[in-house]
Parts: C-alpha cells; structure tokens; sequence
C-alpha cells in the first residue's frame, strides 16, 4: 500500500515538473527580438546639387548686368566712359557680384585706397597680401568712383577722345595705361561684351541701331603701317616670342597687310 502510494506522489512530481518545464519553453519563445536595421540614405541628391549651383553661377552675370546696366549707362552720359566697359570691368572685377572684396565693401571694380582716399577701406589680399582697398556705402557709389576714377587722372586722358563707343579701343588702352597687370585684360573684357552683347547699352546710349553682328576677330591681326611685333603684342596682351612662335618667324620682320596669328 505504501509502494503504491509513493509511486503515485513520484508520477505527480514528476508531472508537475513536466508543466514547469514546458511552460519555461512557451515564456522563453514569447520574447521579442529586437533587430537594428541601418539604412544608408542619402541626405540629398548630388546631381540636383550641383546642376543648381551651376545655375546659380551661370545666371549672377545675367542678374548683374540686368541690375547694374541703367547705372553703366547713365555713367555713360556724364562720363563718356562706354557702358559696356564699366559692365564688362564690374564683371571680372567683381566676380558678378559674387567677389569676397565687394561682399564686404561693395567695391566693384577693384580700387585701392590710393593716396589721397579719405573714404572707409577694407584689407584684402590680392597682388600683395593685405593691400587697402576702398569701401563703399552702396553699389552706386562704387560706378561712380570708377568713373571720377578714370576721368580724374592724366594717363586715362586718351581714352576719353576715342571714339564714342570703341569698346575694342578702350579695352585695349586701358591695359596700355597700366589699369590692370593682367596682360589678356583687354582680351577678357572685349570677351565679355560681345558674350552678352553689352555694347547694345552704348549704341543706346548714343540713340543708335545696335548691330550684334559687328564683332572683332580676336584670332588674328592684319599688319597695318607703323606695326611692330612690339606694338601688336601690346594691344593684345601677348609677348613678342608667342607672336613669333604662333606664326612660324625667325626675326622681328614684319610686312603691311600681313596676317598674324594672335593665339595658337
């Protein structure tokens, strides 16, 4: 009798532990797996990036001629200085507008201090480290500037008894009177005017009919008397050895109505 019941009491026991055991398992596959997906995503589109910014860039110089056209022109009418030259100078001067120089000083044409200058200035790095350059209320005040700039100093005197208009010729004797050190300068802002035909502000200055077909070639120069390899390489921004390399010449000879290769 008392095998019996303590056969009963072990298979109880063991039931019980059997329960207890099973229901571990259950509780145990009832956990949550927690998995951290990573996700690479870009934060923005590369491509639509720089294709935006490309657009910013190439509309400034529409933007900046559209804005500052009416000031060039009306320095025009009191200045007899070309409209398209003080646009084509704001231009490269400034970048568009976009220079760190005239963002901080509204300084479109890149004028130093000089001797003289009782205005504000700004220090910038540019042929020298820290020169003083001159600082402005607003941008009308830096078209004007240039302006009394040019007409108030002996070397520019020349340029004013062109031709009204002759961006070609004022391009060209601006460089020759030392206005920049670049030596393609006349070749940049001649560029520039006929890329965004800025000489049609002259001839409507002038109340004339603008012919966008009347452009000058850069490539090459007919000799004409009076020439030296010398003096062409003056007007056009070059030296006399890329002349004579560009043309195949041994010596410093030249010939009227010859035809020179300004480029390569």
């Amino acid at each position: 009798m008392k095998f019996n019941y303590l056969l009963i009491l072990l298979v109880i026991v063991g039931l019980l532990s059997s329960c207890k055991s099973k229901k571990s398992v259950v509780r145990k596959s009832h956990k949550k797996e927690v998995i951290v997906v990573k996700t690479n995503q870009p934060i923005s589109n590369t491509n639509t990036t720089t294709t935006s910014k490309n657009s910013v860039i190439k509309n400034s110089t529409l933007d900046y001629i559209e804005n500052y056209k009416n000031t060039a022109m009306e320095s025009m009418r009191k200045f007899q200085i070309p409209a398209s030259i003080t646009l084509a100078q704001g231009i490269l001067e400034s970048s568009s507008g976009n220079s760190e120089l005239t963002k901080k000083s509204n300084n479109h044409f890149g004028i130093k201090c000089h001797r003289g200058w009782e205005g504000e200035s700004v220090y910038h790095d540019d042929d020298e480290k820290g020169e003083c350059f001159r600082k402005y209320e607003n941008p009308a005040t830096s078209f004007k500037d240039h302006s009394l700039f040019l007409t108030s100093r002996d070397r520019y005197s020349k340029l004013f008894k062109l031709k009204e208009g002759d961006y070609v010729r004022w391009a060209k004797g601006l460089s020759e009177a030392g206005y920049a050190t670049d030596r393609r300068y006349p070749a940049k802002l001649i560029a520039l005017i006929e890329k965004y035909d800025l000489h049609k502000y002259d001839t409507q200055v002038l109340g004339k009919k603008f012919k966008n077909d009347d452009k000058v070639d850069l490539n090459s120069h007919t000799v004409a008397k009076g020439d030296t390899l010398y003096s062409i390489s003056k007007k056009y921004g070059v030296t006399v050895e890329e002349l004579k390399r560009y043309n195949g010449l041994s010596s410093n000879d030249i010939s009227i109505d010859q035809i020179l290769l300004l480029n390569k």
